[in-house]
């Protein structure tokens, strides 16, 4: 009897079950076993109760040996697809692993290929997939990871400092060593001058785009009605990735918030990415005990260990027309898919991608949070929306941004070597004239709580933005002509300037409590009266007005509890300049490292009741 049949007859799926899932096989060129625990329909677990119960043996193939010349006739993807792989030749019969071995399609494919007999071992799926990506996903990691340098090498960050880049800064250093040693008192006059004012035209933009991006709710809006007159079966195949690293416990929370999107389920395609050396993760869903909706791809081991390699590997194998990736915390608004499609259909065509906000369900857990939640308040509420009314360059988040799956792959996917890839790629998108928009939706991510667990977050998304803006302004004369002149001041002052205004930060404070509240005769000797109030001034409305803008923040969301929360910017500041100067350390000695960051820490149990 076929393992279809034993499905139906041990009464775990029904006979509609079964026709729908050989429909959705043949649809999607896939083994009928993929399509029942990829899409729902059964439990691992009870698989495997199934094969025990017809007297298979589940074996482990792992060490299992292997013959390189018999990988060679089998390309990946159908392997993927057929949950199945052949691995030597021995006595006279090609040794098979299967999850199915019912599976005829497979077992002819290798009577015709390797003109014998098939020896069927029966494994689990999730090892063969380990297996297969391990073995014959090589030609797929090196162009997850080398396809954007090999065609685009001026957007690559694998060259974090250009020869001209490192002599400009060198030069600067030496001009400013030598106005130090020539005239100390006028030159550090000067470089305080600049820093402060610096800072304060920084931080004005800031306010400036907020107060633009205050009138998005006029723009770009997915009404109810147009909801209600999307047909599902219009709806395209979407794809999702899931990009994951040791989050074993997030398992089963991810497949409940993904449970609740509305959208159907035969045109969901999702991708589990996990890196082969993720056990942890793996064993996680080999022992859910109930059925999941998503399709396990396990990125085989080649440096730099990012998520954006790990996107683009998964890249390869995705089936929908547009693509989105959620964290495995996630849990998006549950009609998000179906705004974008709608909001998509309203667009120009060179619209090609739509970023939704981001928010975190358990913002008032402690002081952490809330500043979290601040100042992703202002940002996906405000500053994005004001980049977006000024058609600057948007740097997407790192999550929930939806795309046209054939724009992606054009403009080379993402740069595995860049740690904030979404951000690089929403400028590399505008500079080939390429639209980004923002849709009201809301994903609700788990606010960092750990102060250790935050810097290190932060470093990494700093440090990214350093990349980002060294990459592009490896040629400012070209960029220029790539972006404008809006593009260009608007790129400059929100990528390149937020880093040093982070750095710059510490300085400016030291001087400000060094003169004022200590009234060190050192500083006011070495600086006028003029310079220090002009500090202090621009330090001061400085954060006065970033106290301002995280307040505005609150009143679209009607967090108003968070208001007097933030008066605390100054401190939440510093700690971003602690980010900062790890970050800056970080892209000198090992540019690629990607700082994990833990997830599953909250003690908020029970987030879905955000769920609009």
């Amino acid at each position: 009897m076929s393992i279809p049949e034993l499905l139906v007859s041990d009464g775990f799926i029904t006979s509609d079950d079964k026709r729908r899932i050989k429909d959705l096989s043949a649809q999607t060129n896939t083994s009928f076993i993929k399509v029942a625990l990829t899409y729902g329909y059964i439990s691992r677990k009870n698989y495997e109760r199934i094969l025990i119960n017809a007297n298979y043996k589940i074996e482990e193939i792992r060490d299992q040996p292997f013959d390189v010349e018999v990988l060679k006739k089998i390309e990946l993807r159908f392997a993927d697809d057929r949950l199945a792989l052949p691995l030597r030749i021995e006595k006279n019969k090609v040794v098979v692993i299967m999850a199915d071995p019912s599976d005829e399609l497979f077992l002819d494919f290798i009577r015709v290929t390797y003109s014998l007999e098939p020896q069927v071992i029966v494994a689990s799926d999730l090892d063969i997939l380990w297996l297969s990506h391990k073995l014959i996903g090589e030609k797929y990691v090196k162009s997850a990871v080398y396809e954007l340098l090999n065609n685009d090498a001026e957007s690559s960050a694998i060259v974090t400092f250009t020869s001209p880049q490192l002599i400009s800064l060198f030069v600067l250093i030496a001009v400013v060593a030598i106005g130090l040693m020539v005239n100390f008192k006028n030159t550090s006059i000067l470089i305080n001058v600049l820093l402060s004012s610096f800072f304060l035209v920084a931080i004005i933009f800031k306010l400036f785009l907020a107060l633009v991006g205050s009138r998005f709710e006029l723009h770009q809006a997915v009404t109810k009605e147009e909801l209600a007159l999307i047909n599902e079966d219009d709806l395209p195949i979407y794809t999702i990735l899931l990009p994951v690293y040791k989050e074993d416990k997030l398992i089963k929370k991810l497949i409940w918030n993904l449970q609740s999107l509305d959208y159907p389920r035969e045109k969901l395609d999702i991708k589990l990415v996990i890196e082969e050396d993720d056990d942890k993760t793996l064993n996680a869903v080999r022992n859910l005990d109930f059925p999941a909706i998503f399709e396990v791809i396990v990125v085989p081991f080649h440096m730099p260990k990012t998520k954006p390699k790990a996107c683009n590997y998964a890249l390869h194998f995705a089936r929908g027309r547009y693509l989105t990736i959620y964290d495995a915390e996630d849990i998006p608004d549950t009609d998000q898919l179906k705004k974008v499609i709608a909001l998509f259909n309203k667009l120009p065509e060179n619209y090609i991608c739509i970023q939704s906000a981001l928010n975190y369900f358990n913002r008032n857990e402690n002081f952490l949070t809330r500043m979290f939640t601040l100042e992703y308040s202002y940002w996906f509420d405000y500053m994005l929306p004001g980049l977006d009314t000024l058609d600057i360059p948007i740097p997407l988040g790192g999550t929930s941004n939806h795309f046209k799956i054939e724009h992606l792959i054009e403009l080379g996917a993402w740069d595995p070597f860049n740690v904030t890839e979404d951000a690089d790629l929403g400028v590399r998108a505008y500079a080939k004239g390429y639209k980004v928009a923002i849709v009201n939706s809301t994903t609700y991510e788990e606010a960092n709580n750990e102060p250790i667990n935050w810097i290190r977050q932060r470093s990494r998304w700093i440090k990214g933005y350093m990349q980002t803006y060294l990459v592009h302004m490896r040629n400012p004369f070209k960029l220029i002509k790539k972006l404008g002149w809006k593009g260009f001041i608007g790129f400059s002052f929100f990528v390149g300037a937020t880093p040093l205004t982070f750095l710059v930060y510490p300085l400016l404070l030291a001087i400000f409590i060094a003169y004022l509240i200590f009234d060190f005769s050192g500083i006011r000797s070495l600086f006028p009266d003029w310079v220090l109030f002009m500090s202090i001034f621009n330090l001061m409305v400085g954060n006065i007005l970033m106290i301002y803008v995280n307040m505005m923040a609150v009143f679209k969301r009607r967090y108003y509890e968070l208001i007097l929360f933030a008066i605390a910017n100054p401190v939440y500041w510093l700690m971003h300049s602690i980010a900062a100067y790890m970050g800056l350390y970080e892209l000198i000695v090992k540019p690629f490292y990607w700082q994990k960051t833990n997830h599953g820490i909250s003690k908020v149990n029970n987030p879905v009741n955000v769920v609009k």
